[in-house]
């Protein structure tokens, strides 16, 4: 019953100032409401990341080739070609737990169907490649291992080439020309959006048999990375380290030299993807919790203005028989009022600004009930903190003193 008589005087206290309250709780407001926008952006980056990776498939390792240094700059991964038809067929045939397997070579080509010239990306791969990626057809069907052995000239297109090249008509069994030589197209994938940066559309490509892709398109007899499925996920460190095995003694690297090549797993791409990610959100929320910090200071700050304020009030309250941890109480829940009122608004001002974000900008955002009783919860403890001094500043007040205050 005192708690609740205590808490009914503070809110009449904070009405009687209702301008100068509203003003108080707009730094908790704002602070609060940037924090949930800042950190639902971070976790929807977060979670576009994590989508994009698993797009690549289950249990997949990559496998890149070795790099090339130029004019005293290394190019990185995937750029020297050291990966072989032969690298592919000893993992496939001597590996053990693989699942399936598939090299890619890519390459950027001009691309013609009827009065419609594109610019687009080519991918060579083998025919395990649709099911490592979970990519099935929308129409036709993928190419088999006989127009791999035969290099058959046949080609799968992604969903906006497919659109760009032939409209909204069904592009099976028409011809493209690649670089000039004529391709059938045998089906048309199922979309699969934006790339991980967000700079790419996975879905404006071409793809066709690795075989055709080397003979025809790219003339290289190397490849730049082989994608490799491991039976189980249990069965990927084993299988990934029985790849640079095979790999070492092919390429006959001897011990303590450095390998020629790289091999990751998903789940080691996936962690070095989200670290940035995760850095991003903590630097987000933290820039956005120095306004939390601004709106504490100006709470502590009126707090002390209404403590010097209403020391007449307080010294009637003493002299009618309040005790110092009343006075205390009642300025501590005037100041939790403010922060916790405050951080409420905050809170749908910030998920209101992350779904507008979305809507408008397009950009992925994710509000999590985390980052909601996050934000709820450290408001309080921001009204708790920035209002103790203040509080026990009245609490302490000598009542004569304060009765004679004018």
């Amino acid at each position: 019953m005192i708690l609740i008589a205590t808490f009914k005087i503070a809110v009449r206290a904070l009405k009687r100032n209702t301008l100068r309250t509203l003003l108080t709780m707009l730094g908790i407001i704002i602070g609060v409401g940037a924090v949930i926008a800042m950190v639902s952006i971070g976790n929807g980056a977060k979670a576009q990341v994590e989508a994009q990776i698993a797009s690549l498939g289950q249990n997949v390792i990559l496998v890149l080739s070795g790099n090339v240094t130029r004019g005293g700059f290394s190019m990185g991964f995937g750029s020297a070609g050291t990966l072989t038809i032969e690298d592919y067929e000893a993992i496939r045939r001597d590996v053990a737990g693989v699942n399936a397997a598939t090299p890619e070579v890519r390459a950027f080509a001009q691309v013609a169907a009827g009065s419609q010239n594109i610019n687009s990306q080519i991918y060579g791969v083998g025919a395990d490649y649709f099911d490592i990626r979970s990519w099935p057809a929308r129409s036709g069907e993928p190419f088999t291992e006989q127009d791999i052995r035969n290099a058959n000239k046949v080609v799968l297109l992604g969903q906006t080439a497919a659109r760009t090249l032939f409209g909204d008509s069904d592009p099976v069994g028409e011809i493209v020309r690649i670089k000039n030589a004529p391709f059938a197209v045998v089906g048309v994938l199922t979309p699969k959006g934006m790339s991980m940066s967000g700079s790419t559309d996975q879905d404006d490509l071409l793809i066709v048999p690795y075989t055709s892709a080397m003979k025809r398109l790219s003339g290289a007899s190397t490849f730049r990375s082989l994608s490799v499925q491991a039976a189980t996920a249990e069965m990927v460190p084993a299988v990934q380290e029985e790849i640079v095995e095979v790999l070492r003694q092919r390429h006959r690297i001897g011990e303590g030299r450095e390998d020629d090549f790289i091999v990751r797993t998903q789940q080691e791409i996936t962690e070095t993807a989200t670290a940035t990610s995760r850095i991003m959100t903590v630097l987000l929320g933290a820039i956005a919790s120095v306004s939390l910090v601004v709106g504490g200071i100006g709470i502590m700050n009126i707090m002390l203005v209404s403590v010097t304020e209403r020391t007449r009030e307080i010294g009637v309250r003493m002299a009618v028989g309040a005790r110092g941890k009343d006075i205390l109480l009642q300025f501590l829940i005037e100041a939790v009022t403010l922060s916790v009122v405050g951080g409420a608004i905050g809170i749908l001002i910030g998920v209101s600004s992350a779904r507008l974000l979305s809507a408008k900008m397009g950009w992925v955002t994710l509000v999590s009930p985390e980052s909601i009783l996050t934000a709820f919860v450290f408001s309080a403890a921001i009204g708790i903190f920035f209002g103790f001094y203040p509080a026990r500043k009245a609490a302490r007040l000598d009542p004569i003193d304060a009765l004679r205050y004018e």
